[in-house]
C-alpha cells in the first residue's frame, strides 16, 4: 500500500499546495494544544498517541482503552482555561487514536508535526514509522524547543530531509503568536516559503526564520535574560516580588512578569533550555550566566516546578499567594513593593516615555533595571550574526514568544543607543564590534522610519533596509511622521493608502467618549466631502475599546445633570448610526477587549473584520444600566431579520435579551457569530491580528467596488409587545426568586425587556429604529437615577471590580 502511495504522490507548488489535514504525533501539553489551534481555523487533525503501557489483558483490544492517553490528553486541554480553542464544537475537527493502530492514518495528511518528548533517540523512532507511511512531499516537522534539527534527519529519505524542518510553537499556541521555523541545509526552499506564508496568513503567527543554532532565538534570548535576572537579584538582595514589579507591564513585558511566567513555563523547561545552552555553547561569551543558580536546583528536587505542581516561585495558601524566598527557601507572604522608578512612571501612558522615566528616577528599582538591560543589550549585540543575520527576528522573537512589547533592540532605542553604549561601557560591559561600527558611521538607531517605511539597520552593509515581508502590514506607528488628515485629543484620521481612512482611538482604553464622537463624524464628514472610498475604525493598541467614558457618565448622573445626559446618549446614538447609514462604506477592526460603546460602534459599521482573538460583549448591566448606544436596539433588530414564517420568534429574543442581562462576552470572534454579536452575512475574521487594518482596508475598497450604495434607515423591526415583556419579566423574576439575581438585577432586566419588547404594546408591531433608540434612551436615565447603579459604576471605576448589590 506504502509503495503504491509513494508511486502516484505529486510534490505541489508553495502556490498551490493545500493543507486539509494535519496529523499531530504525541498529545502532551504542546501537541493537544497544537491541534486545537490547527482546529481553530478549520483544518482536520489526527492527534495519536502512544498506547499505555499498563493495560490489562482484557483492555488490549479495546480502542477506547488503547487510546486512554490521547483521549485524556484532549479532554484536559478542551477544559483548560485560558481555553485552547475557540469555540468547543470545532473540537469536532479532531479524531483521536494511537501509534499502533492509526499511524496509516498518516498517509491521508497533508502535514504531519512530531511533538512527543524532547529526547532524540525517541523522536528518530517515531520519524521511522512515520516514513513507513506518509506520502511522498507531505510536509513534517518537529515541535522541539532545542534538539538540533539537523540531528533529526540522519538515516531518513531524500524526500523526507526536503520536506522536513523544525517548526517551534510557543505555549500556548492559541495565544502566542510566536511560530519559529528551523530549515536544515536539506529542507527545500518551497516548504520554508510555503510554511513562513501559511504560518502568517492562517495561523495567525510571526513567523521567525531561525537558524539551526541551540535554542534558535527566541528561547536562546529570553532564558538568558531570566538567567541573567537570578543572578541579579541575588547580587541585589532582591525579592522574587520586587523582580516582578519592575519587570511585568510598567516596563512592556506580561502581567506574568518574570518569576510567575517561569511558574507558568514550568522550571524543568526553564531548567532544560539553561543546560542546553550551557552544554552546547562553549564559545557563547555569557555562558557562565547560564549555570543553572542553586536555588533553581533545590527547587527541581522539591518538585516545586510552577503550576504543573501547584507551586513554585509562587504558592497559593488559602486566599494569598506566597512568594518564594530564595535565600532561606521558604514562603513568605504577599508584599507590595514600593519603587520610586514606579510610582513617578505608572501614570504615564505612552510606553516608550514611561521606560525613560523608569530608568532615569534614581533608585534601587531603576538600577536594577538599568544593570539588567546592560547585560541583555551586551547579549544580544554578540548573537548578530551568530542566531541571527537580521537584528529585527531578536526583537520579533521576543515581542512574540514572550509577549514584549518592545524587544531588545527596540528597547535599547527607547533608551539612546549611544547613551547607553557609554554607560554600558562606565560598568565594564562593552556591546560588540559591531555597535561602535554603527555609531562610528552616524547611524544613532536601530530602526528609522522613512517616509512612512521602518527601515532596520544591518550591520553587514553598515546601512539601513526595509524589513522583508512587512510591507503588506499597516502600521500606525510607521504614519506618525507624516501629517495626519485629521486629530483631536483623543483620535486620528490617517490616509492609509488607495482612497480610504482609518479613525484610530488613543483615548485611555481606548474609551468613547466626546472627542472620540467627534473623530467619528469628523472622520466621515472627510470621507463623503473629499471623495475617499471609505472609512475603516481600527487601532493597534492593547484594546479595541473599553466602552463609553464611564467617569464621564457618572460625574454627570452623580450631579444630575439630565439634559446633558441626554445629550451625550443622542450623540452617541445618532453617531453609531451615522456609521451605519452614511455616504461611505465603514469597517470596523475590533480586537481584544470589544466592550460595551466598543461593541456597538462594531456592530453599526457596515462591515467588521475581527480578529480571532476578539473578546467583545455589551456589558453595561454590570454596570447598572442597558446599551444605549443602539445596541439594545441592533440586537432586536437582528432577532427580527431572523424570524421566519411559522416561528414562534420568542426563543429567538430570549437568547438576545440573556446576552445582554448577563452581559455575556465572547472569549473569541467566533463565539461573537453565536451570540449575534458579529453577522456571518457581512463580518469575518483574521487570525493575525498584525494583518487587521490592511485586511479591514481591503474590505472597504471591496464594498466601494461592488457599487456601495448609502442605506436607508430602517421602519420594519418587528417586536413583540405584551406577549414577550410577560415572558421576559417572567424570566426575571424567577431569576431573582432562585437567589440568581438581586432586586436591582430584576429592575434592569425589566428595563431592559421593555425596550427589546418595543413597550406595552397590546400586540406584535413593526416599529422603527428611531423608536427603539428612544426607548433604550429613556431606560438608561431612568437607571442612571438610581442609587444602586450608581455604586456600580463607582465600584468599577475605584477598585474595577463588579459590585453585585
Amino acid at each position: 500500500m506504502t509503495e503504491t502511495v509513494e508511486k502516484t504522490a505529486t510534490v505541489m507548488p508553495a502556490t498551490r499546495r493545500k493543507i486539509r489535514k494535519v496529523a499531530i504525533l504525541g498529545s502532551g501539553v504542546m501537541g493537544s494544544r497544537i491541534a486545537c489551534h490547527f482546529a481553530n481555523i478549520g483544518v482536520q487533525v489526527v492527534l495519536l498517541d502512544i498506547v499505555p503501557l499498563d493495560l490489562k489483558e482484557e483492555e488490549k483490544a479495546v480502542k477506547a482503552a488503547r487510546n486512554r492517553i490521547v483521549n485524556a490528553a484532549l479532554e484536559a486541554t478542551l477544559q483548560s482555561n485560558p481555553a485552547a480553542i475557540y469555540d468547543k464544537k470545532l473540537a469536532a475537527n479532531i479524531i483521536t487514536g494511537n501509534f499502533e493502530d492509526d499511524m496509516k492514518l498518516i498517509a491521508e495528511c497533508d502535514w504531519v508535526l512530531e511533538a512527543v518528548i524532547e529526547r532524540l533517540d525517541i523522536k528518530k523512532q517515531v520519524f521511522e514509522k512515520v516514513e513507513t507511511h506518509r506520502r511522498m512531499g507531505t510536509l513534517i516537522s518537529s515541535n522541539t524547543s532545542g534538539i538540533p534539527i539537523h540531528l533529526m534527519t540522519e538515516g531518513r529519505s531524500e524526500d523526507f530531509q526536503k520536506h522536513f524542518c523544525g517548526t517551534h510553537f510557543f505555549n500556548p499556541p492559541r495565544y502566542l503568536q510566536l511560530l519559529e521555523i528551523i530549515p536544515t541545509a536539506h529542507t527545500d526552499q518551497e516548504v520554508i516559503s510555503f510554511l513562513m506564508n501559511y504560518g502568517d496568513r492562517y495561523l495567525g503567527k510571526t513567523m521567525v526564520l531561525c537558524k539551526d543554532t541551540p535554542a534558535f532565538i527566541a528561547n536562546r534570548v529570553g532564558v538568558y535574560s531570566i538567567m541573567a535576572i537570578f543572578k541579579l537579584m541575588q547580587e541585589m538582595d532582591m525579592t522574587v516580588e520586587e523582580i516582578d514589579a519592575l519587570t511585568g507591564p510598567i516596563a512592556g513585558r506580561p502581567k506574568s512578569a518574570t518569576f510567575r511566567t517561569c511558574d507558568v513555563v514550568g522550571l524543568d523547561t526553564l531548567i532544560k533550555v539553561a543546560r542546553g545552552v550551557y552544554d552546547t555553547c562553549p564559545q557563547d561569551e555569557a555562558r557562565d550566566d547560564m549555570r543553572v543558580p542553586e536555588f533553581l536546583l533545590q527547587m527541581e528536587k522539591n518538585n516545586w516546578l510552577g503550576s504543573k505542581t501547584n507551586q513554585g516561585f509562587y504558592k497559593k495558601e488559602g486566599k494569598d499567594i506566597h512568594a518564594l524566598n530564595v535565600k532561606t527557601m521558604e514562603y513568605e507572604g504577599p508584599s507590595k513593593p514600593k519603587f520610586s522608578c514606579i510610582s513617578a512612571a505608572k501614570p504615564i501612558e505612552d510606553l516608550k516615555q514611561r521606560i525613560k522615566v523608569l530608568h532615569s528616577t534614581p533608585d534601587k528599582g531603576s538600577e536594577f533595571l538599568n544593570t539588567l538591560s546592560y547585560h541583555l543589550f551586551k547579549y544580544v549585540s554578540y548573537r548578530i550574526p551568530e542566531i541571527s543575520d537580521e537584528l529585527y527576528k531578536v526583537d520579533d522573537a521576543l515581542r512574540a514568544g514572550f509577549g514584549w512589547e518592545l524587544g531588545p533592540f527596540e528597547y535599547w532605542d527607547v533608551l539612546g543607543v549611544e547613551r547607553v553604549v557609554t554607560a554600558m561601557k562606565a560598568a565594564g560591559m562593552s556591546p560588540a564590534q559591531w555597535i561602535d561600527d554603527m555609531l562610528a558611521n552616524g547611524s544613532k538607531s536601530f530602526y528609522k522610519i522613512d517616509n512612512g517605511v521602518r527601515k532596520v539597520y544591518d550591520p553587514h552593509i553598515q546601512s539601513y533596509v526595509n524589513i522583508a515581508g512587512k510591507e503588506f502590514f499597516i502600521i500606525l506607528d510607521h504614519l506618525r511622521e507624516q501629517k495626519p488628515v485629521w486629530k483631536n485629543a483623543g483620535t486620528t484620521v490617517h490616509d492609509i493608502g488607495d482612497g480610504v481612512l482609518n479613525l484610530e482611538f488613543h483615548t485611555k482604553m481606548n474609551s468613547i467618549g466626546e472627542e472620540v464622537l467627534e473623530g467619528i463624524n469628523k472622520a466621515i464628514d472627510l470621507a463623503e466631502s473629499q471623495g475617499w472610498k471609505g472609512l475603516v475604525i481600527g487601532n493597534q493598541g492593547e484594546n479595541f475599546s473599553a466602552g463609553a467614558n464611564l467617569a464621564m457618565i457618572f460625574m454627570l448622573a452623580c450631579e444630575q445633570e439630565w439634559d446633558e445626559l441626554d445629550f451625550a446618549i443622542r450623540a452617541f446614538q445618532q453617531s453609531t448610526m451615522r456609521l451605519r447609514y452614511s455616504a461611505i462604506p465603514t469597517v470596523a477592526a475590533p480586537h481584544s477587549l470589544t466592550l460595551g460603546g466598543g461593541c456597538e460602534v462594531t456592530m453599526h459599521c457596515d462591515a467588521a473584520v475581527a480578529a480571532a482573538e476578539t473578546y467583545i460583549g455589551l456589558v453595561e448591566v454590570g454596570v447598572g444600566v442597558i446599551p444605549a448606544g443602539g445596541g439594545t436596539k441592533e440586537l432586536v433588530l437582528r432577532a427580527s431579520d431572523s424570524y421566519y414564517v411559522g416561528d414562534p420568534q420568542l426563543p429567538v429574543l430570549q437568547e438576545k435579551f440573556i446576552a445582554i442581562a448577563t452581559a455575556k462576552v465572547a472569549t473569541s470572534a467566533h463565539e461573537a457569530f453565536a451570540l449575534g454579536l458579529l453577522d456571518r452575512q457581512r463580518d469575518s475574521i483574521v487570525v493575525n491580528k498584525t494583518r487587521l487594518l490592511a485586511e479591514a482596508k481591503e474590505k472597504v475598497i471591496e464594498l466601494y467596488d461592488n457599487g456601495y450604495t448609502q442605506p436607508t434607515p430602517r421602519k420594519d423591526i418587528e417586536v413583540l409587545g405584551r406577549t414577550g415583556l410577560g415572558a421576559l419579566y417572567a424570566g426575571a423574576a424567577a431569576f431573582n426568586i432562585g437567589k440568581y439575581a438581586s432586586e436591582h438585577d430584576m429592575l434592569i432586566a425589566q428595563k431592559l425587556a421593555y425596550v427589546m419588547c418595543g413597550g406595552d404594546l397590546s400586540e406584535k408591531t413593526k416599529v422603527s429604529e428611531q423608536y427603539l433608540l428612544d426607548l433604550e434612551r429613556e431606560a438608561f436615565l431612568q437607571l442612571l437615577g438610581e442609587r444602586k447603579t450608581l455604586e456600580r459604576i463607582q465600584s468599577i471605576l475605584t477598585s474595577g471590580k463588579p459590585l453585585r448589590n
